[in-house]
């Protein structure tokens, strides 16, 4: 990845790390994309002989490195092995993520493109109960907002979620003040509007006077205009 990063102006390293926000003094990016880390991955998969446990520990070493593409090769490297994942595997994630991430794009990209497809399987849905509702009580600001968009990814491949389940998570998640929390909240609230428009359009009206404006922001983005107009009107 270092012999193959992109030349980057110091505008654009200064614009990424501003999007970024790591709160980490340390933190490095080489500024690749997640599909050329992908590749990446695939290539040095396919040219060793490598198995679970060996592949476990490369995880570890590159998730607690602070080059982001470095924590984005370890997890991606580690779901190569994808049918070996278990409890133990994701106690790994939770302790990773909350000794480890420093930013949002680590936490969700890990969520998006690890971890929730996993639990997003048939036959995981007790696991993934468990884990979100494990996570959702976190000390870890990362580990909570983990939890949150893990159920995203999985209203993204079931197309729709018991909606009791996801309010209930929801109301859980509104006692902490993090702005991470709130985005990813909207971010939850978003992706399910795309499947039941009208019950998050009931929700969020139901319940604007007490919701902070940015998640009606974030939760609305997808509803229509007069009615994202009703839900942020006088807010």
């Amino acid at each position: 990845m270092k012999n193959t990063a992109p030349k980057l102006t110091s505008e654009q390293i200064v614009r990424r790390n501003k999007i970024i926000n790591s709160n980490n003094p340390k933190f490095f990016g080489y500024g690749h994309k997640i599909s050329d880390i992908e590749k990446i991955i695939k290539t040095i998969h396919m040219k060793y002989q490598c198995k679970y446990e060996d592949a476990l520990v490369i995880c570890k070493n590159l998730v607690s490195s602070n080059i982001l593409e470095e924590k984005f090769a370890g997890t991606f490297f580690l779901n190569r092995f994808k049918s070996n994942f278990n409890q133990s595997t994701i106690d790994l994630f939770e302790n990773q993520l909350s000794k480890y991430c420093d930013t949002w794009a680590f936490c969700d990209s890990f969520c998006i493109r690890v971890i929730g497809p996993f639990l997003g399987k048939k036959n995981n849905q007790q696991l993934a109960e468990k884990t979100i509702d494990n996570w959702s009580n976190s000390e870890s600001l990362w580990v909570r907002r983990a939890s949150m968009v893990i159920l995203l990814k999985i209203i993204m491949i079931k197309k729709g979620i018991d909606e009791e389940y996801l309010f209930e998570l929801v109301e859980k998640m509104l006692k902490y003040p993090e702005d991470y929390i709130h985005k990813g909240i909207g971010w939850l609230l978003k992706t399910y509007s795309k499947f039941n428009p009208e019950s998050i359009f009931k929700y969020l009206m139901s319940n604007k006077e007490r919701l902070p404006r940015l998640i009606l922001r974030y939760a609305s983005e997808k509803l229509s205009k007069e009615k994202r107009n009703q839900i942020l009107r006088f807010k």
